[in-house]
């Protein structure tokens, strides 16, 4: 039970850069607490003692915002950021070195007895709100970003957005990166995809405007130019009426 204490410290410490000592981390880091009481509760869980496993996974609820049941197994150097609102199922399996953000959900989908949780592996990132929803597997080193639903399996070193979450695949060294902002967004991508097209449309109008405008003004020059041609020879008409009244012959 206390072998993962201080991977549990030194993983708040490595991983929050707005961490300013050991005291501090100890005293007022709420996912801490949750880790360290959480593992206090599926001790007693693994013991089958009735009742205190979830007396004490109740109040680390209280106290923390963060629910976990005492029957998750969590690995070493797991990192709760904030935590509020944090829920982690009873078969839930989370590796070493993942790091979870506030509201994140390690739910089930039904009813179904037996392994129901998802099984999270290491050096995973699972940003802010994202769910991750039944028996599924999130493979090694994969991010899922901020608001994802996840309820497929996620293969290792993939990243995973939207919902349902879509991946996109990022092979690279095993590490743990926390620049979950950066997570590629397809339909935001799509989007502007679609505003370049719309934009591109809009100039070819325009450009068709324009060239409609100096055709009509063209038009408007050579019905003008046929016009007065109309006029002299409605000219040449009358004058040659005039010349046969008066018997001459005009040559033209």
């Amino acid at each position: 039970m206390f072998e993962n204490i201080f991977d549990d410290l030194e993983a708040a410490r490595d991983r929050d850069p707005a961490a300013r000592s050991t005291l501090e981390i100890v005293l007022a880091y709420p996912g801490l607490h949750a880790l360290w009481m959480h593992r206090l509760a599926h001790w007693l869980w693994q013991q089958g003692m009735p009742v205190l496993p979830r007396l004490v996974s109740h109040f680390n609820r209280l106290l923390t915002g963060i629910e976990i049941h005492p029957g998750a197994k969590i690995g070493k150097g797991v990192f709760i950021d904030h935590g509020m609102g944090v829920v982690i199922g009873e078969t839930s399996e989370v590796g070493d070195y993942v790091t979870l953000y506030q509201g994140v959900t390690l739910g089930g989908t039904g009813k179904e007895t037996g392994k129901r949780h998802p099984t999270v592996g290491a050096n995973v990132v699972i940003a802010a709100g994202a769910k991750v929803l039944g028996p599924i597997v999130i493979g090694d080193n994969s991010k899922v970003g901020a608001g994802a639903v996840v309820i497929r399996d996620v293969s290792p070193n993939c990243t995973v957005v939207g919902v349902p979450g879509r991946v996109v695949m990022q092979e690279g060294e095993p590490v743990v990166d926390l620049h979950h902002e950066a997570i590629p967004d397809p339909v935001m991508d799509r989007i502007e995809d679609l505003g370049k097209l719309i934009k591109k449309m809009e100039d070819r109008m325009v450009s068709t405007q324009l060239e409609l405008e100096m055709t009509e003004e063209k038009l408007r020059k050579t019905v003008n130019e046929l016009q007065k041609v109309e006029d002299c020879l409605e000219e040449v008409d009358r004058t040659r009426g005039k010349l046969e009244k008066e018997g001459e012959n005009p040559s033209l």
